[in-house]
């Protein structure tokens, strides 16, 4: 069951990263990310690295997806590997910080 849901979820965030980027993608690894913020635990899941074909800035790709609150729908993230993000720790971060400004610049 769990590699029917790994390859489901591998097939939905590539299709993502292509979307999203305009290049091929394909899978190089999938890492375990926890990270947390003032020690609280703020995101802990698996991060699918992909190499990026065609793509004109970057080699790499980081994607996960993780629930919309209030809705069974999923969002879908698919952070490029441009400087200062070269790791997946790094992707992630950088789209919590994104959401949270997002969240709090809203009207």
């Amino acid at each position: 069951m769990a590699n029917i849901i790994m390859k489901d979820n591998k097939e939905k965030l590539q299709k993502a990263v292509e979307w999203l980027h305009k290049c091929g993608a394909l899978l190089f690894e999938v890492v375990p990310v926890s990270e947390t913020f003032q020690g609280k635990l703020i995101w802990d899941g698996l991060i699918f690295v992909f190499d990026l074909i065609g793509h004109p800035q970057a080699t790499k790709a980081y994607s996960w997806s993780s629930p919309i609150e209030g809705s069974t729908k999923r969002r879908y993230y698919a952070v490029l590997n441009i400087s200062p993000i070269d790791s997946p720790e790094k992707a992630v971060r950088a789209a919590i910080v994104q959401e949270y400004k997002r969240k709090n610049t809203a009207h």
